[in-house]
């Protein structure tokens, strides 16, 4: 029998083509899909200005440089008001994922801590993509047409702040195993063929057509 209800959440290494077999799930599964679309969502319901949510995006600390930001829509007294901090917005982050997740019967969701926002919806598989570090240094270089060099400092740098984001808010370890259903290395089959082979494993799972 088909399950209606399905979130998918990815998460990811940086250069891992994460976010382009999230993508390609989404399409599978005719689901909604959200990456940065969050962040718009989450501005929106809270009436802060979208580029609190663009800086703060799975970075722990981004308040210590936060006043050299040029911010027209946020008063000074609103950085010391409890609803403009780094939890608060994690908050409504987490609001708006829980929102999309009621309202859509499909979703996929790209990082932002989803699994652990999500992690009593019975609807959820969790799913880790990684790859070599020289796999995505390529990948990287070639996306932002910089060298290797400039590509592995800026996986390295991205994903110490993407770990210490998630550990901090989850109580969790970023890409431990432990913490998915199903954890694959891209570079094995592609990105393409490693789509179809975790669409696999979600219609198995769920049963889903």
């Amino acid at each position: 029998m088909e399950q209606k209800k399905l979130i998918i959440n990815v998460g990811r290494q940086i250069g891992s083509g994460g976010r382009a077999i999230a993508r390609m799930l989404a399409d599978t599964f005719q689901a909604q899909f959200y990456d940065k679309e969050l962040l718009l969502l989450a501005a929106k319901e809270s009436g802060f200005a979208p580029e609190f949510f663009e800086q703060n995006d799975e970075h722990k600390g981004f308040f210590r440089s936060l006043f050299h930001l040029h911010a027209p829509h946020v008063s000074d007294s609103a950085f010391y008001d409890n609803k403009f901090s780094q939890e608060g917005l994690f908050k409504f982050q987490s609001d708006a994922i829980l929102r999309a997740a009621q309202d859509h019967e499909r979703c996929v969701f790209v990082g932002r801590c989803a699994d652990y926002v999500l992690r009593d919806n019975p609807a959820c598989v969790n799913i880790f993509i990684t790859a070599p570090m020289d796999f995505r240094v390529d990948h990287i270089s070639e996306r932002m047409g910089c060298s290797r060099e400039d590509a592995q400092r800026a996986i390295e740098k991205g994903e110490a702040s993407r770990a210490s984001y998630y550990n901090y808010y989850t109580g969790r370890h970023w890409g431990r195993a432990d913490g998915y259903q199903l954890c694959v290395d891209a570079s094995l089959l592609g990105i393409e063929k490693t789509a179809l082979f975790i669409a696999d494993f979600i219609h198995r799972r769920f049963g889903t057509e």
